[in-house]
């Protein structure tokens, strides 16, 4: 049995389980931080290929392979992204952007070339379907990032202002910026620290889902969040729960992701 510090990290010592395996691979997940200050050194062409090679070995549903991803260097488009998802410095700074899509419009394409009918993307199942795999590649690409040395951070701002974001990037209908995702060379003078999550019993049900079965730890929650806001000196006042409810208070909290349904219309989404 082992108890590596980063679960302390990401539990703290009272809620860290004790790992009965333990790799070189589940280590470097367990040490996953979010990157947002990076050094100018550009990510190789080498280094991109690697990261998409180990997205594209995600799962996708049916093979469909319903994403795509756009690789942004150019100092001006990162500059006019970091403008849309709400002024993100990192965004600018880090010197690649990967802007993740749910990608309808390529089997749409084929179907047409084919001259067969594709009323099935139509269908929100269809959509939902993009997301996933979208998300899914998009998280092998973060673990292989950070196997080379490598530091990222997921942009959800790219939802906020998704037919700007389409312009921008040439997008063609029916496809949609899921995120973005910072990567780079973390820069060692400002190091990122591992955020704590809910102890394993608040989101892992067993046979049913049980509501009182979180209570307790999400209130151990709540003081090893305290703590952390605190050694990283953020400007955070009351507890995760109280901050996390304010972000869910109303559509003035979504950051412009309240008209997400109309602005996928505007982009060819029919989602019946």
């Amino acid at each position: 049995m082992s108890t590596h510090p980063s679960l302390i990290a990401r539990y703290g010592k009272d809620e860290a389980p004790a790992l009965a395996r333990l790799n070189p691979f589940v280590e470097q997940l367990l040490s996953h931080r979010s990157v947002r200050a990076y050094l100018g050194t550009p990510v190789s062409d080498d280094a991109l290929a690697t990261i998409i090679a180990a997205a594209q070995s995600a799962a996708s549903s049916s093979n469909l392979n319903l994403w795509s991803v756009v690789a942004v260097r150019d100092p001006a488009r990162r500059g006019r992204l970091s403008e849309l998802v709400g002024n993100q410095a990192h965004v600018r700074e880090a010197p690649l952007q990967l802007v993740w899509l749910a990608d309808l419009a390529r089997l749409r394409q084929i179907a047409r070339t084919l001259e067969r009918p594709s009323e099935g993307l139509d269908y929100t199942e269809m959509f939902v379907t993009a997301v996933i795999d979208a998300a899914l590649a998009a998280q092998n690409a973060a673990a292989a990032a950070e196997s080379i040395g490598l530091g990222t951070v997921y942009i959800g701002g790219m939802r906020n202002q998704p037919e700007a974001v389409a312009e921008l990037l040439g997008l063609p209908p029916e496809t949609f910026a899921v995120f973005g995702m910072c990567v780079g060379h973390p820069d060692p003078a400002h190091p990122a620290a591992v955020k704590p999550r809910p102890p394993q019993h608040v989101v892992l049900h067993h046979e049913r889902y049980s509501n009182d079965a979180q209570q307790t730890g999400l209130d151990a929650y709540d003081r090893n969040m305290a703590d952390f806001y605190a050694e990283q000196q953020m400007n955070v006042r009351g507890t995760w729960r109280l901050h996390s409810a304010k972000r869910v208070s109303g559509a003035e909290s979504l950051s412009g992701r309240d008209r997400l349904v109309e602005a996928l219309h505007a982009l060819g989404f029919k989602l019946k």
